[in-house]
């Protein structure tokens, strides 16, 4: 497997399987991957009330080690990386100077240093940011070409799982992680994902990408299992409010804006866009992004005006119709007054003005498995 991007998209280990089972696919990040085998609703549902599986190998993975490499990383990342301990993942930005957002990742703390998942999208960009900030004392290795990513979720995800490791899993909490056997194959199986359900996900290396999709596929048949494309992951992170990057993050807003100053550390000292982070959180932000909910029938997409009283206020970020609850979601970004749960604004879709309010996400009840 290649994770260079060129003119043509690239295809992970597992592209004919995808077209085997009927995927449609479509260029995704330079990434020719499924946007839904048998239809995004039903995979959706599947995710939501069974077990579904995704390939995710088009994900970035870089490992820092090296005497310096917690200071290196307290430096670029605005999370407390000091905090971690050995088999605990955190959700973390890299930030610009300006406070924009580079990207927002994945660090495992292991034994030999600090693991870190980086969006597809984003992997190349990122794997150059970080080495312009290389010194001394650090070792920056980019594995992605060398690793495959799997995710296992829903709430049979962990019984599905059991059949195929010796690992226990009730020892492994919500971002926590393991290394084990698989099927015979050896992994990093972590208790993460994007869909709000229970789940894992497997990093091994490429060379088994296509025997371990099977042996999970052949598993889950129990439990219905399906592979699941990338349409179903973006409602499913929809559903949560999890902010997706190019959508509700990028390099223009500030994680004071984007709601994440829950990961944005106060204490741990200097790291790159802290300043300019530290003169919003005083003056305060003029947008804030919010969660919404039609009140009326329609289905909201990206990029639709915002308008209260007349006025384009904002557009939406993301938009669909949730397959759970039946009714039109999204996020945007409007002032923090308008933000406020229970306010009101209409979303202007195919110049009809239909009626929206603003809710905090998420908008279905996770289930996540946290810590006891």
């Amino acid at each position: 497997m290649t994770k260079n991007r060129g003119d043509e998209p690239k295809k992970t280990p597992l592209y004919d399987a995808h077209v085997s089972a009927g995927a449609r696919m479509i260029d995704f990040g330079g990434w020719l991957m499924p946007v839904y085998y048998r239809g995004i609703v039903e995979e959706h549902k599947k995710v939501r009330q069974g077990v579904g599986l995704f390939d995710l190998c088009h994900m970035g993975e870089v490992m820092i080690s090296g005497p310096k490499a917690l200071e290196f990383l307290q430096k670029i990342t605005s999370n407390d990386a000091s905090t971690l301990v050995v088999g605990q993942a955190q959700y973390t930005l890299l930030c610009y100077p300006d406070g924009g957002i580079v990207d927002d990742i994945l660090v495992c703390k292991t034994e030999d240093g600090y693991y870190l998942v980086l969006n597809a999208s984003n992997a190349d960009k990122d794997v150059e940011w970080i080495r312009s900030h290389a010194e001394d004392g650090v070792e920056i290795r980019d594995m992605s070409s060398e690793t495959a990513l799997l995710a296992i979720q829903g709430p049979n995800s962990a019984a599905l799982l059991s059949k195929l490791t010796q690992v226990d899993l009730d020892e492994v909490c919500y971002y926590q992680f393991t290394s084990g056997c698989v099927a015979d194959v050896d992994c990093m199986i972590s208790r993460t994902g994007y869909t709000g359900e229970d789940g894992f996900e497997l990093f091994f290396d490429h060379t088994h990408a296509k025997a371990l999709w099977k042996a999970l596929l052949d598993a889950g048949s129990e439990y219905g299992i399906e592979p699941i494309g990338l349409g179903a992951r973006d409602t499913l992170r929809l559903e949560m409010g999890y902010s997706l990057y190019g959508n509700e993050l990028d390099s223009k807003t500030n994680p004071l804006e984007a709601g994440l100053g829950w990961i944005v550390s106060k204490t741990k000292g200097d790291f790159i866009g802290k300043d300019s982070i530290d003169q919003m959180r005083k003056k305060g932000v003029s947008r804030r992004l919010t969660g919404f909910k039609l009140l009326e029938r329609g289905i909201p997409r990206t990029g639709f005006n915002i308008e209260k009283d007349g006025k384009v206020v904002g557009v939406v970020t993301s938009g669909s119709l949730s397959p759970m609850l039946g009714k039109g979601i999204g996020m945007c970004f409007v002032s923090p007054e308008l933000a406020k749960p229970g306010n009101q604004f209409n979303i202007v879709i195919r110049g009809k003005r239909v009626l929206a309010e603003s809710v905090r996400p998420p908008f279905v009840e996770t289930k996540v498995r946290r810590a006891k």
